[in-house]
């Protein structure tokens, strides 16, 4: 699974106007199931992204995880970053697990998040979303199961 994680401040996604996830401070994170991916890859990346020393302690260092702050995340899933762009100006996205096992992946991935005590709120799948955030620093990291 692949994953981009950023500190936030606040975010939210809307559908058709309407607020349907909101979360902050905390992390903001697109989620992409790719081919091949599993269950237990799902519940390791959220396990990674629980204990992503990403956060502020006491000193301003980047030293403190989700797990050490009082953070929420707003999981959201993006296909697109499965977009492979090596050839051409078209991105592909054949790598991306098909619809119904990218769904069923994503929420194992918020579901896997919320086991570890962390309140989560997601977007819609497969609908057409409006993300808004404010990241905090700004912080983005990049993360890949299979990387």
């Amino acid at each position: 699974m692949r994953a981009l994680v950023q500190r936030v401040t606040q975010a939210r996604v809307d559908v058709a106007g309407e607020t349907i996830g909101a979360c902050g401070p905390g992390l903001m994170i697109l989620v992409c199931a790719m081919q091949g991916d599993t269950e237990a890859a799902a519940e390791a990346l959220a396990q990674k992204i629980h204990k992503l020393r990403i956060f502020r302690d006491a000193a301003g260092k980047m030293n403190l995880a989700l797990k050490d702050t009082s953070g929420t995340a707003l999981v959201v899933s993006q296909f697109t970053l499965a977009a492979d762009t090596r050839s051409g100006n078209r991105p592909g996205f054949s790598t991306a697990a098909p619809p119904a096992e990218a769904e069923r992946l994503y929420l194992h991935f918020a579901q896997a998040l919320r086991a570890q005590g962390v309140q989560v709120e997601t977007g819609r799948f497969g609908a057409e979303m409006a993300v808004h955030l404010v990241n905090d620093g700004p912080v983005t990291i990049w993360l890949d199961t299979n990387a």
